[in-house]
């Protein structure tokens, strides 16, 4: 598997050694993973070793280029190039089971979503770098499938859990500077993934390769709650300030679009982009009963239980 070293790929890694598989995991720099074989290698590279792929029967691909900033061209390399690159290895090391780490924003279009499934990617519609390469890559992996090959592609939404420096870290981390604020009243409706979750979700996506092959399935913890309640949970696990500041959507989008121009090329991230803004202002939130049936999958751990041991890793590391 690739990405081993994020939140995600780490928890997948784990979850795939508890089932009694081998786990071979491969990237640039070590990702510690107890039980798992590394090979430390650049699958953005032209050229790489296949020999991670020696006898392995399943791919799950979660490496990618994320965020809002950064040119297209790497933004191509990483998400759509390499992936295309590892399909093609993949089939010719007699991998059968190809599983790729997608997202919901590959068809959000910045209208709400409310209770839908796994709409078609649209690498045209969608907005950004990330989202538009994700979507190109997701139409390639299902376009290979075949009775031989299984494809699927799952697209977990705002996955998050105890150590996350993406998602929590920023927003504990702007609640502690009094620089997290909600867009409008902060009633839109979304939904998120508890970490344990949808690592679940991806090795019942290798055992159930062959039902699920050529779809996209959604993966969440199939409880929506408002985005003030979710930054208030996490700010409460954290201790952290709750967000008191209010911005109405249209300031906050003519805002977020000037920085976004001035911004530029930079490789590190803008305060607030009119994506960030659309995110926080828009309802998405998904249908997963097509997802629980193919995969026989259920969120085992529910978002109050999510939020007891987020609290709990912040009170144990402090």
């Amino acid at each position: 598997m690739t990405g081993a070293r994020g939140l995600l790929g780490s928890a997948v890694a784990r979850a795939v050694i508890s089932r009694g598989y081998e786990c071979v995991v491969v990237q640039r720099n070590p990702a510690g993973i107890i039980g798992a074989t590394e090979f430390l290698d650049d699958i953005t590279a032209p050229k790489y070793s296949r020999s991670w792929l020696e006898g392995i029967d399943a791919v799950i691909h979660l490496a990618a280029k994320v965020g809002v900033t950064g040119s297209e061209s790497s933004f191509i390399a990483t998400n759509v190039t390499s992936t295309v690159n590892l399909l093609q290895l993949s089939r010719e090391s007699g991998v059968t089971r190809f599983v790729f780490a997608s997202s919901p924003s590959v068809a959000h279009t910045g209208k709400s979503l409310v209770g839908v499934g796994a709409t078609p990617a649209e690498p045209r519609s969608v907005r950004g770098f990330y989202s538009q390469t994700k979507a190109s890559a997701e139409i390639e992996v299902l376009r290979q499938n075949s009775p031989t090959f299984s494809t699927v592609a799952l697209r977990p939404h705002l996955v998050w859990g105890p150590g996350d420096t993406q998602l929590i870290g920023r927003i504990v981390a702007r609640a502690r500077a009094h620089r997290l604020f909600l867009i409008g009243n902060g009633m839109a409706l979304v939904d998120t993934t508890y970490v344990d979750n949808a690592a679940e979700a991806f090795v019942q996506a290798v055992d159930h390769a062959p039902a699920a092959s050529g779809k996209a399935l959604m993966v969440t913890n199939g409880e929506p709650r408002t985005v003030k309640e979710t930054f208030e949970r996490i700010c409460s696990a954290a201790q952290a300030p709750l967000p008191r500041i209010t911005v109405p959507f249209g300031i906050a989008k003519l805002v977020g679009s000037g920085i976004e121009k001035a911004w530029g090329d930079r490789e590190t991230d803008p305060p607030i982009t009119s994506f960030l803004v659309e995110q926080l202002a828009t309802a998405h939130w998904f249908d997963i009963r097509e997802t629980r049936k193919i995969l026989q999958w259920e969120p085992k751990v529910s978002l109050d239980e999510g939020f007891v041991n987020l609290a709990n890793h912040y009170a144990t590391s402090k």
